[in-house]
């Protein structure tokens, strides 16, 4: 089976929608008043139900001479600045993370139930047989349902192309070794991590 694709969303994307689907109804609601006055219904009926006047003419009001005095200005100012940042946090978080959907691996299943393992179990075998290598500094897996990537940093650039074939073998021994099913191994080089340093870390 292919490995799925999950989505994960911030709680403050609720917030979010929360705003937006007010907006929506407030267009929805005076755009059914703009139907009603053109097709000729009482204006004033219309006023009562949606206060289309008053709106207008609180627009109409606004302008330099309505905020008078520096502090009411910059206050308003500093007000606008702050929704402004709001609204563009809230519809960031509105954008979808994707993230890969691990699944655990079924090695038997039979009338008295399965035998499953852990992603992260799989990983862990294949990161502490890469750690054995010599060469290898740091070593992180990921198992991705149909094959295992394992990312490295070694100590010395010379050891690469001989780290990464070792870290191929040792972890699919030691895939064998734990009774899991071959699966395809692909290394990354990601880094260097010098001696120098680690030395530094641990002292």
């Amino acid at each position: 089976m292919r490995q799925r694709v999950r989505t994960e969303s911030s709680p403050l994307a609720y917030v979010g929608r929360l705003i937006l689907a007010l907006v929506c109804l407030a267009t929805i609601w005076y755009g059914l008043m703009l139907v009603l006055l053109a097709v000729k219904v009482n204006p004033d009926g219309v006023e009562r139900i949606s206060g289309y006047r008053t709106v207008f003419a609180f627009a109409e009001r606004l302008g330099p001479d309505g905020f008078p005095g520096g502090t009411v200005r910059l206050a308003v100012a500093a007000i606008g600045l702050v929704a402004c940042l709001l609204f563009v946090y809230l519809a960031l978080r509105e954008l979808p993370r994707p993230y890969l959907a691990r699944s655990e691996l079924a090695l038997a299943e039979d009338h008295r139930g399965a035998l499953t393992v852990e992603p992260r179990a799989i990983e862990r075998a294949a990161e502490a047989a890469a750690s054995q290598d010599p060469a290898v500094a740091s070593a992180v897996g990921r198992y991705g349902g149909e094959d295992l990537s394992v990312d490295v940093n070694i100590a010395r650039p010379g050891d690469g192309a001989r780290a990464l074939e070792g870290v191929r073998e040792r972890v699919t021994e030691a895939l064998g070794r734990h009774d899991l099913p071959p699966l395809p191994v692909n290394v990354t080089l990601t880094g260097f991590h010098r001696e120098e340093q680690r030395r530094r870390e641990l002292s």
